[in-house]
């Protein structure tokens, strides 16, 4: 099978955290061809969708972590897999991506995650619809909201809608003289909105990602803070350490699950502290090679296997 990969630049690659790089690896080892596909590689032609894919073979090697062929066009016909990977944010690039794969899926190529799913989950505001399962929360732009809610809490973490790997999340405590300047930057004056959610004491101990599968675990990894930095992500400066999933988060898994799998949403990175939901992550879920090493196995073989099945499924 051909599987493609859209994605930022291989260069960009970190073999021994990248999620991307785990699928392709997995992919390559059960017999596929894998293909990087640049932002902005997808073309719509009299009704055909075309790729600018350039063969892209995995190996562990830091310095290359790809032997990488001649960039050539690959019509939908020719594809079978098309993963969705470039990091956030979900700007107006990834949406005309979306768009366009709505058309590859629909003349059969298998699209992991669904572009109309991806287009749907915001990744911090979908969740606050599950109010049994998060933390109290506030989605406004308006100071007077963040004022009253930073009151009636005493501690806060506040976070712009479309950011990812800890960008732009603070912390704010009642009477921190910051608190105003802060807000009013990552409002932009009022301009915009922003996550305000109650601080949950349990972010000291770190924040729990879970992978899911159709709905369903695949596996986890705690990520915690280094000692002078208060976010868990891994881009921020956490590190990872084994877990385990308690019966209160396999009740969050389960009242996500037929949400997940309605949309399309295969694989999924969704973050927990002290068991209440605070993020569900559709873009570009990381976490996974982590995740493999705590759990003794290659989780990304599974991902790539369940990614044959809905191929075989359509062939019928």
């Amino acid at each position: 099978m051909k599987f493609l990969f859209l994605m930022d630049p291989p260069v960009t690659v970190n073999i021994k955290k990248d999620t991307s790089f785990a699928f392709m690896e997995g992919a390559t080892e059960r017999g596929h061809e894998t293909y990087y596909v640049p932002k902005g590689g997808i073309t719509l032609n009299q009704g055909s969708v075309q790729f600018r894919a350039t063969l892209a073979t995995p190996q562990r090697v830091t310095e290359k972590p790809f032997i990488l062929g001649k960039e050539t066009i690959l019509r939908d016909e020719d594809v079978d897999v098309l993963f969705i990977r470039p990091d956030p944010p979900f700007d107006a690039e990834y949406l005309m991506n979306t768009w366009l794969l709505d058309q590859a899926r629909d003349r059969g190529i298998v699209v992991v995650n669904d572009p109309s799913g991806v287009r749907t989950v915001n990744e911090k505001v979908w969740a606050t619809q599950f109010t049994q399962i998060i933390p109290k929360t506030v989605v406004t732009r308006h100071k007077s909201d963040f004022n009253d809610f930073l009151e009636a809490e005493g501690e806060v973490i506040i976070k712009p809608t479309d950011g990812h790997g800890g960008a732009g999340v603070f912390r704010i405590r009642q009477g921190d003289l910051n608190r105003n300047v802060t807000f009013e930057t990552l409002t932009k004056n009022e301009q915009s909105e922003v996550i305000v959610q109650q601080y949950l004491s349990d972010a000291s101990v770190g924040d729990k990602r879970i992978l899911l599968l159709n709905g369903e675990l695949l596996g986890a990894v705690l990520r915690v803070h280094s000692e002078d930095d208060h976010r868990n992500n891994f881009f921020a400066g956490g590190h990872p350490e084994a877990t385990t999933v308690t019966n209160r988060e396999i009740e969050i898994i389960e009242t996500l699950a037929p949400h997940l799998r309605r949309l399309g949403l295969y694989f999924v990175g969704i973050d927990v502290i002290g068991e209440r939901l605070v993020e569900v992550n559709v873009t570009s879920p990381t976490g996974i090679q982590e995740a493999s090493h705590f759990a003794g196995t290659r989780l990304d073989d599974k991902v790539i296997a369940f990614a044959e099945g809905l191929v075989e499924q359509r062939s019928r």
